[in-house]
């Protein structure tokens, strides 16, 4: 298997509580594109879409406290706000980078729930949003009152250490989910998501503790009823449906928003953006390319 090369930059920007967050440039031109990564994954997860925009925006993405290169944590304290902080702290960057230019936001899962909460909260920074199965809950949430998270205890048992990148890879591309993700989304998973030890092992960046007490906190921001005061042009993507997932709530997600639109593909699952970047990027690309002005301009008045 031919090495995944690192198409990035890294530099480091400061977050609420002092966290250090890393923050990727993976080029390009034109108007400038935030990627927001999901619960346990990383923003070089996103690199084949950012290589598929690259002639249309200038692609960005950040690692969310606790994930890829960003400053470790303590999970006791840990707050669904607080990735919502960290969109708020990568977009005011690109914003000022770009020279006041709003940003496009595309998200993933927990990144897409982060990115509306950043707009919901400062909406000059944003010209649209693009945000795949949001974790946003209805009133009752979508399980059974009083139903275990399963994601909690499996986030916990989650095997943190392989004898080597390779055997990293190979592990992941033998089952679901990441057998269905495109080769270099999973190669870029292992690459930018464990680091390897002294003796040659590698071991998962982002510990079992932050990402079960993510999925502890998860959907508490924004919360349901703050979805009507998010202004900025909004698509809501989710795959096929399934009962008591993320994409079961994705239509009740737009529905809330004001200027929010729901786009369904069948043939994906939770995790589209990487088992078909081309269906994203494409989409993406293709939307934006289609926005006036005056409309994009309406979060703002």
């Amino acid at each position: 298997m031919a090495e995944y090369k690192k198409k990035s930059a890294t530099t480091h920007i400061t977050s609420t509580n002092g966290v250090q967050l890393a923050f990727h440039d993976f080029g390009g031109v034109g108007d400038p594109l935030l990627l927001s990564h999901a619960t346990g994954f990383h923003a070089s997860c996103f690199a084949p879409i950012a290589t598929l925009l690259s002639e249309q925006f200038h692609c960005m993405g950040i690692d969310y406290r606790g994930h890829g290169d960003s400053q470790a944590i303590d999970p006791v304290d840990l707050k669904w706000t607080d990735y919502g902080d960290d969109a708020i702290t990568a977009a005011r960057a690109m914003f000022a980078g770009a020279s006041n230019t709003p940003l496009i936001g595309v998200g993933h899962s927990m990144g897409g729930a982060a990115l509306l909460y950043a707009a919901m909260h400062e909406p000059h920074l944003f010209r649209a949003l693009f945000v795949y199965e949001p974790i946003v809950f209805p009133p009752g949430g979508i399980r059974a009152e009083g139903s275990p998270n399963p994601m909690v205890e499996a986030a916990r048992k989650r095997r943190t250490t392989f004898d080597s990148y390779d055997a990293a890879i190979a592990n992941f591309a033998s089952k679901p989910p990441m057998m269905s993700f495109d080769a270099v989304a999973r190669e870029a998973y292992v690459r930018h998501g464990f680091a390897q030890q002294s003796d040659g092992t590698v071991e998962l960046k982002c510990r079992p503790a932050t990402e079960a007490r993510t999925y502890e906190t998860g959907g508490s921001a924004p919360q349901w009823h703050e979805l009507s005061s998010i202004k900025t042009p909004t698509w809501v993507m989710a795959g096929v449906q399934q009962p008591s997932q993320a994409s079961s709530i994705s239509p009740l997600v737009a529905e809330q928003l004001p200027l929010g639109t729901y786009v369904q593909w069948d043939e994906l699952g939770h995790f589209g953006p990487f088992e078909h970047p081309a269906h994203i990027a494409g989409f993406v690309g293709r939307t934006v390319a289609t926005l006036t002005t005056s409309f994009a301009s309406r979060q703002i008045q």
